[in-house]
């Protein structure tokens, strides 16, 4: 770019919004046109200087930077909105994303990332980039694939119990075959061989609180 990233900043701690306008401002590259403390201004002074890229806090007082995020999107796929956060969980972080933020920094981060974040933000707006993407796509894959149908956690519950693929057919009204069926498809969402394993992965990720000692064979 000839002419300088033109960057409003949108923060309702008037110190953080100075921290971050230094170092933009430190950057030959940037300029920071405006400042807002809230949505409502946000959007006031986004038609006003018509920035390159927004840089939002994710929690404001009259709302979010997904806010922002949505209103610039509905008519501007050009501009870049970086979301900038203390709370960084994957639920906020796949929420910017969907919302159409170009990136996602926490406040924790270098002052680095967020300058390299913006430069992202003016160059590709609609193609999202976040530190911790990659490892939140992960979580979020591994809590997919482990997730259990109500019949499957029926079935866990009673091998948690002790109960054999038979006695489980049984107590629910299937057949043994059926039971098996779901037995199995147990053990291949929680990456387990047998019964012990299957016990020992759903404790660990929450599916199961205790287990009853002396367990049977799976029939």
């Amino acid at each position: 770019m000839s002419e300088p990233i033109k960057v409003l900043l949108v923060d309702d701690h008037e110190l953080i919004r100075e921290g971050l306008a230094g170092v933009i401002d430190l950057q030959e590259d940037m300029q920071v046109v405006g400042q807002a403390g809230s949505v409502s201004t946000a959007l006031r002074a986004y038609a006003e200087f018509a920035p390159d890229v927004v840089v939002a806090d994710l929690q404001l007082q009259d709302g979010t930077g997904l806010d922002i995020v949505r209103s610039i999107r509905k008519t501007n796929n050009r501009t870049g909105v970086v979301v900038l956060t203390m709370h960084s969980g994957d639920d906020q972080i796949f929420a910017a994303m969907e919302a159409g933020a170009s990136g996602f920094v926490g406040k924790d981060a270098p002052s680095g990332e967020v300058v390299r974040t913006v430069r992202h933000a003016a160059v590709s707006p609609r193609s999202f980039v976040c530190a911790g993407l990659a490892q939140a796509m992960m979580r979020r894959a591994t809590s997919e694939s482990t997730r259990l149908s109500d019949r499957e956690h029926e079935v866990l519950l009673l091998l948690a119990d002790g109960l054999g693929a038979a006695e489980i057919g049984k107590k629910l009204y299937l057949s043994e075959s059926t039971a098996k069926s779901h037995i199995a498809k147990i053990y291949q969402k929680l990456g387990a061989a047998n019964r012990a394993q299957a016990l020992v992965t759903a404790m660990r990720i929450g599916l199961l609180s205790s287990v009853q000692p002396g367990g049977r064979s799976d029939g």
